[in-house]
């Protein structure tokens, strides 16, 4: 087992790394947001330049659970060698269930909180957000592992988002289950405002009055309500499922202290470990996508500046890159196309975009008119033919870039400096029209020969600037 580190992303399957990188009891607060087998494709949204979402969507992951081996391995693990009684329950949820894709979401959830469960100080608090789809089932879950008493809330997020329904009742909420590893733990009471302290028996002695002369802070109740990230929302990074800064805000100040461990084990877009960040905690991320790693890097570079963040699992020579496009050519790309900042075009291509993996944008002239750079990422053989089809879809382009996992050929080489170039006439220089950069250049630093970027040349919607602050006092 490793030392732990802090303030480090991993990239990888949350369980193996669970096992291989976190030791016993030594995260303070986990949150952890994960699937909820709603059978759904969660893409991501890119916005173009002013903030427009974009019709570009990529998948980031598909929220479906099936039967398989895995599935059964797992399975098998957890009722022989898992603590007793939990093999017990999920023994009789397959007999009850069967072997389906409800018991599979089941046994991959299980065998994460078991992990989750160890690694947890004895002091320490988990908080597991779901909704109805799986909810009663975790519950049972969370109540074997953790212990009935353990259980301290069931939390009601309340939002506003969402449409309505004639044949029931809107669906307007999630729920995060609270849990704690022992009886001794840390709990911060928090507060909020209300302007209706009369209907809980509250005497106005006890509170101090806002800047309106109302008496209006109260304890925080086990119904939250605290807006979802909306499509105007300023935070809003157009990933799915991405869950407000408010909301991990709140969690982080209640049951963690400055210098505790933050662990996020689903972390998608980052947003605990903004929050963490923020309120001077040390935290962990892990995602299973080079897209999410490659945005969390970018959020907390956007949010705090260029703070030092290790990445664990991400290829760092010739020989990790070839072992990621041997394993999933899909991740391959994706992780490629964040070596230079380009955003992945999406899975749908027509048209005239057809054969583009990725785009950075740029504004390089008074006008304001946004131009492009388009990408193309190769993990296998290339030759001159590919350089022929990268000019063609660049024609109306200002820059065509290749990515290659292979070294290209000198008709490679010749057919794009053949090209020409492209003149910036904001900045009154000549670029190569066509660049072709190696996997292996690109890790030794090599960039791409361009205009520079403004705001809108990012890969994601860029999030905004936060700043740290003073710790409470916090009480045991």
């Amino acid at each position: 087992m490793d030392k732990l580190k802090t303030n480090v992303l991993y990239y990888g399957d949350n369980l193996k790394i669970l096992r291989e990188h976190i030791p016993d009891n030594s995260i303070d607060l986990i949150y952890l947001d994960p699937p909820f087998n709603s059978k759904k494709d969660y893409n991501i949204l890119f916005k173009e330049n002013g903030g427009v979402e974009s019709e570009a969507q990529i998948k980031a992951f598909t929220d479906t659970w099936h039967w398989t081996q895995s599935a059964q391995n797992t399975y098998h693990d957890i009722v022989t060698t898992g603590p007793l009684k939990v093999g017990q329950l999920i023994g009789a949820l397959h007999d009850a269930i069967g072997q389906n894709d409800v018991m599979a979401y089941l046994v991959m959830m299980t065998a994460r909180l078991i992990e989750l469960h160890r690694v947890l100080k004895p002091t320490g608090s988990l908080y597991l957000h779901c909704d109805p789809t799986m909810s009663h089932y975790i519950k049972l879950i969370l109540d074997q592992i953790f212990g009935a008493s353990n259980f301290q809330n069931e939390i009601i997020w309340f939002y506003k988002t969402g449409g309505a329904s004639a044949k029931r009742f809107a669906r307007k909420h999630d729920t995060i289950f609270f849990y704690t590893k022992s009886g001794r733990y840390r709990f911060n009471p928090q507060k909020e405002k209300s302007y209706m302290m009369h209907e809980y028996g509250f005497k106005k002695s006890n509170f101090q009055k806002d800047e309106l002369g109302q008496y209006s802070w109260v304890y925080t109740k086990d119904v939250w309500e605290i807006p979802a990230v909306g499509s105007a929302t300023k935070e809003r990074l157009g990933y799915p499922t991405q869950k407000p800064f408010d909301l991990l805000e709140r969690i982080t100040k209640a049951s963690s202290k400055e210098g505790d461990v933050v662990l996020d084990p689903f972390c998608g877009c980052g947003t605990t470990i903004v929050a963490a960040q923020k309120l001077n905690r040390r935290w962990i991320g892990i995602d299973i996508t080079h897209l999410a790693i490659t945005l969390m890097k970018n959020r907390i570079q956007d949010s705090f500046g260029n703070i030092p963040i290790e990445v664990i699992g991400e290829p760092e020579d010739l020989a990790g890159a070839r072992a990621l496009a041997h394993q999933d050519r899909y991740q391959f790309q994706y992780w490629a196309l964040g070596l230079i900042k380009a955003r992945p075009l999406g899975e749908k291509k027509k048209g005239a975009d057809k054969g583009i993996d990725g785009v950075i944008q740029f504004i390089d002239d008074a006008s304001g008119k946004a131009k492009r750079a388009v990408v193309q990422v190769k993990s296998g053989h290339v030759s001159v033919n590919a350089v022929r089809e990268l000019k063609a879809v660049a024609v109306h382009d200002a820059l065509g870039i290749f990515i290659t996992l292979e070294p290209p050929t000198q008709p490679m080489l010749t057919e794009a400096v053949s090209t020409g170039i492209y003149h910036s006439p904001g900045w009154d220089k000549d670029y190569p029209k066509i660049q072709i950069l190696t996997i292996e250049e690109l890790l030794q630093g090599k960039t791409v020969d361009m205009p520079p970027l403004t705001q809108t040349g990012i890969t994601f919607a860029k999030a905004p600037k936060v700043s740290t602050e003073e710790g409470e006092q916090l009480s045991m």
